[in-house]
């Protein structure tokens, strides 16, 4: 007590000050900066963002169009990890002329990993990820003929950040006409890579073509992610994830298997971003930019500080009401 109130400048107490007067002066302000570091660590505590994004033939040129880059950059930057579908930029020039942007744009630094060139059109699926929360453990190009016209190509990422650490990310831009089976043969993809990382924790996520014509109600019986109740899916058959008002479709998914991962979901963070309605962007200008919204889900943090705090405050409060009774 005597070091707390020297340490302000305020001169000892004398003798003949009653019990109510100390009880009254000494937990206050002690109890002021306890509260605010509970306050200053939830503050400090935030989920850990995947999202998943069809950008509709993203090259070169279309990153030279100053509006969508800056555009594509604030949908981007909202994540930890960003996949992208549906980009044609074989040299890499548009890829990179998008992470110097979202170098620029935030304190995070971005880094990107990408398969090569699939389907006819040599679409890649691309991962941009901040350094700072993430970091590439391993990376698998499916390769079984014939089974998908632009075949997964799964990572592997480590996060300290999160609840669960690491997972696996697979991603799928299926061919409409063949949604149906495409879907269905994710479960050998999770198989065949969850068996080569010795990790279950697998999300899968892109534009599944997985609604309206492409896949019915009764089409799900053929589909092993929905007839196996192992997987969980995040985003809704009734959710519209385009741009268009033409269209009102469940185009783009996030499905995630065993209850492990379930659990370091955050509830009810699965969810379509709407930038058109966030950004205030008209929707002639937004389907210029991608006929597709982003979807996207959080995962919990691990938060040991957040964990600790508590206790730690629970216990220095009953000290300093302790000592006030002195």
């Amino acid at each position: 007590m005597e070091a707390e109130f020297q340490q302000h400048g305020t001169r000892r107490p004398s003798a003949h000050l009653n019990s109510s007067t100390m009880r009254w002066h000494s937990p206050c302000l002690p109890l002021f900066f306890l509260f605010s570091l509970l306050a200053l660590s939830l503050a400090g505590d935030e989920d850990f963002k995947i999202c998943s994004y069809n950008v509709q033939e993203f090259n070169l040129e279309k990153s030279q169009d100053y509006r969508v880059l800056h555009t594509i950059t604030r949908i981007v930057s909202r994540c930890d990890i960003c996949l992208l579908l549906h980009v044609t930029d074989s040299d890499g020039k548009g890829i990179q002329a998008l992470l110097d942007s979202l170098n620029r744009y935030d304190g995070y630094t971005y880094q990107s990993v990408a398969s090569k060139g699939l389907g006819d059109d040599l679409q890649q699926y691309v991962f941009l990820y901040r350094t700072d929360t993430a970091n590439v453990t391993g990376q698998y190009q499916y390769q079984k003929p014939d089974s998908f016209v632009r075949p997964p190509f799964a990572v592997q990422f480590y996060s300290a950040k999160t609840a669960i650490k690491s997972f696996i990310l697979i991603p799928l831009h299926s061919e409409p006409s063949r949604a149906v089976q495409e879907i269905d043969r994710l479960y050998d993809v999770f198989q065949e890579v969850s068996k080569k990382w010795s990790n279950k924790n697998v999300m899968f996520l892109g534009d599944f073509h997985a609604a309206c014509a492409y896949v019915t109600r009764d089409n799900k019986r053929d589909i092993r992610l929905y007839t196996n109740s192992a997987f969980a899916w995040l985003i809704g058959d009734r959710v519209d994830t385009t741009v268009s008002e033409e269209t009102n479709c469940a185009f783009d998914r996030i499905v995630v298997h065993g209850k492990t991962f379930l659990k370091a979901i955050t509830p009810f963070s699965a969810q379509v971003y709407n930038y058109a309605l966030d950004l205030k962007i008209p929707r002639a200008k937004a389907v210029e930019i991608s006929d597709h919204l982003p979807v996207e889900v959080d995962l919990k943090s691990s938060a040991p500080l957040l964990q600790a705090t508590p206790l730690l405050i629970l216990l220095s409060i009953s000290a300093v009401l302790s000592a006030s009774v002195i």
